[in-house]
């Protein structure tokens, strides 16, 4: 057997039944090279290893939770492809997306990260929205041409191995949101450059329960601390009247408009918030 030409990592934990519909994805990539598929369990404690075993991946797992980031590390050391994408474990990925990545490497060989459009995909009873914001999953949409970027994100991101012999792994202190970012600022302080690859684009899922307004609302609630937290330590965070008047936006466009997704957005000002007012 050839030896892969990319590998592709899937951090998770304890989302069993998504990561059946990523793996179930990924096996169906239509790609003239050959391809391997790692799962790194992060410390689940569902049945995340049958699933992986069902879908004939190779399969690693931490005793106990570390964070995505070390999760990435793990499946970067599992592997020796030259190439390696990573998704969350909430992806559907189209049969062409992992051969449109590979493609973007190929013509951008000037990246050493690359990353494409990732589509919000609220599945059953979702809220309705107004149609100014975007619904409260991590999306990506920088256009139809591939251009140089500043950043992507790790639901659908590539890393050549040499840029991470070159500058380190995935820094393991950094928690979720923001965990990639860090990485991709050092990339760029090391001279490195990053590429958006249109057509490798795929969906970021929300299903069932997950995707009703309450679920969303405590998710981006969860978020909006997390956010702050990175912001923190980036020293970019708002000032205290700065998130107050988010907040207040966040409810003048649920009255004013009458959209419910007002309410996910105060759910994240309020995150914020609280967070603030912990570490100021």
């Amino acid at each position: 057997m050839s030896a892969p030409a990319v590998s592709v990592v899937v951090p998770t934990r304890n989302r069993a039944d998504y990561l059946a519909v990523t793996l179930e994805s990924l096996a169906a990539q239509r790609i003239d090279v050959p391809y391997e598929v790692v799962v790194v369990d992060d410390g689940s404690s569902d049945s995340t290893e049958s699933v992986a075993e069902r879908a004939g991946v190779a399969f690693k797992r931490h005793d106990s939770p570390r964070g995505p980031n070390a999760a990435r590390n793990t499946g970067i050391a599992e592997t020796t492809a030259p190439l390696v994408a990573l998704v969350d474990d909430d992806v559907r990925a189209p049969a062409g997306w992992l051969a449109a990545l590979v493609a973007g490497a190929a013509r951008h060989e000037w990246a050493e990260a690359l990353g494409g459009p990732i589509r919000a995909s609220l599945e059953g009873p979702a809220p309705g929205v107004c149609g100014r914001e975007s619904a409260p999953i991590t999306t990506l949409d920088l256009g139809g041409a591939d251009t140089e970027t500043t950043f992507v994100w790790s639901a659908n991101m590539a890393v050549r191995r040499s840029a991470v012999e070159r500058i380190g792994v995935f820094d393991e202190d950094v928690p979720i949101y923001g965990d990639e970012e860090e990485w991709l600022i050092r990339l760029h302080a090391a001279g490195g450059r990053v590429a958006y690859v249109a057509g490798a684009g795929l969906d970021h899922r929300r299903a069932g329960g997950d995707a009703q307004l309450r679920s969303l609302a405590r998710a981006e609630y969860r978020r909006g601390r997390a956010v702050r937290r990175n912001d923190h330590r980036k020293g970019t965070a708002l000032s205290l009247p700065g998130e107050l008047r988010n907040l207040a936006g966040a409810g003048w466009h649920t009255l004013r408009r009458r959209c419910p997704q007002g309410l996910i957005m105060g759910a994240h000002s309020v995150g914020r918030l609280a967070e603030a007012l912990r570490r100021p």
